[in-house]
């Protein structure tokens, strides 16, 4: 029974979020945010499933993946944090760690090319808009190969941080948009 109210609870925040969206002066940018395809994360409850990932559309699996924020970068700190040219690199996993990851959440997607040069260990949540830099719920084996792989996504990192550089939109709206579905935004933002 908890759960449910948990689950209400996510989708009435959800919706202050669309109507916060909504309101935003830059209506061309809103034009860009992903429509409410909205599946509540239930790591909210406290359980993160460990197998059986799924990947669908270049997209990671919300269960398995729902991302993850650093609480250490806030909207009233971008302009010391992620807005600061170099920052990421302050805050970046080493690649033993990320290599080490990705070889467990390769074989926790299922994924047939289990060669790690096939994947980049990426951030759902990207360390430029303040995603948790260790957080396995933040990252998974996106691979470079297909349409929606780990290079298309970049541009959509790199808009959204100018976006949020140049106070075009929110840290916390550019989070959301990232981590529901990337690739609508791509779409838009590329001929």
């Amino acid at each position: 029974m908890a759960f449910k109210y948990q689950h209400l609870l996510v989708l009435i925040v959800f919706g202050l979020f669309l109507i916060a969206t909504l309101s935003l002066a830059e209506k061309s940018f809103v034009e860009l945010l992903p429509s409410p395809n909205f599946t509540p994360n239930p790591t909210v409850a406290g359980v993160a499933k460990t197998s059986l990932c799924q990947s669908v559309n270049g997209l990671p699996d919300t269960v398995c993946t729902p991302g993850a924020i650093d609480p250490n970068v806030t909207q009233d700190n971008i302009k010391t944090t992620i807005c600061v040219s170099g920052y990421t690199q302050t805050v970046r996993p080493s690649t033993t760690y990320t290599n080490n990851l990705k070889r467990q959440q390769i074989s926790e997607y299922g994924f047939t090319d289990t060669n790690l040069g096939s994947y980049e260990e990426d951030h759902l949540i990207s360390l430029e808009l303040g995603g948790s830099p260790k957080d396995p719920k933040n990252l998974w084996p996106e691979a470079y190969d297909g349409v929606w792989g780990a290079r298309a996504k970049d541009k959509v990192e790199n808009y959204l941080h100018e976006a949020v550089c140049n106070g075009i939109i929110t840290l916390n709206e550019a989070q959301k948009a990232i981590s529901t579905d990337w690739t609508q935004i791509y779409k838009k933002i590329t001929p």
